[in-house]
């Protein structure tokens, strides 16, 4: 997918939920919900004006940040050997924002016979897993990936620390798609830890081969 098309359909999206947000106004309470906690109870709010144009106001922001970083990135050539698999991970991404702003005006609107976890979890493994593949095809780069000062510091540390990453993250992603079905608080662990885990781990790798690098 390249940079234009990719434009025009993030541009799109987020018009579609300015619209629906603007649409639905009256609609919409007050009071609208900001956040979910471990077990599926709204326990904080935001006024309706923030609640309908907050996320697309913010998903706007990310997605003028994803064009502008590669694009001053020292190591730009290299961001263009993945730049279509990068796209795709935009609009991915995206979706997955407007897609819990949609959750959120569904909730205000009194539609509330669904669990947010069950509902955002198979969403966000599957982000995961794309971030997985992302890093597969990742090369070294100051913006996108995982960066260490050991992987920046060397291809070979990079690759290596990505190639594991690329599993680990879809491991991640497969353990929040299982927690979505099963909800609460494991949700919460099936998500974070591994996740987590995974992050701790790979700047440990990295620092470990990149010293082995060194020696040799």
């Amino acid at each position: 997918m390249n940079t234009k098309t990719t434009s025009i359909i993030v541009l799109t999206l987020i018009a579609i939920a300015v619209i629906a947000g603007a649409v639905l106004w009256n609609q919409l309470p007050d009071q609208m919900p900001s956040h979910w906690n471990a077990n599926d109870e709204v326990d904080g709010t935001m006024p309706r004006f923030w609640g309908v144009f907050l996320m697309p106001l913010i998903t706007l922001g990310m997605f003028v940040l994803f064009l502008v970083l590669p694009a001053i990135d020292p190591l730009k050539a290299n961001i263009a050997q993945f730049r279509e698999t990068f796209n795709i991970f935009i609009v991915l991404i995206v979706a997955f924002m407007l897609y819990i702003h949609g959750l959120t005006l569904a909730w205000g609107l009194g539609y509330q016979n669904f669990k947010m976890s069950a509902a955002m979890l198979p969403f966000m493994g599957i982000l995961f897993i794309a971030i997985g593949y992302l890093l597969r095809q990742a090369k070294r780069n100051f913006f996108i990936g995982i960066r260490t000062p050991w992987t920046l510091s060397s291809d070979s540390v990079w690759d290596k620390t990505h190639q594991l990453g690329s599993v680990l993250f879809m491991l991640s992603g497969a353990f929040a798609i299982l927690g979505g079905f099963l909800g609460g608080m494991t949700a919460v662990w099936l998500m974070f830890i591994p996740l987590i885990g995974s992050t701790l781990f790979l700047v440990v790798y990295s620092y470990v081969l990149y010293r082995n690098e060194t020696k040799a």
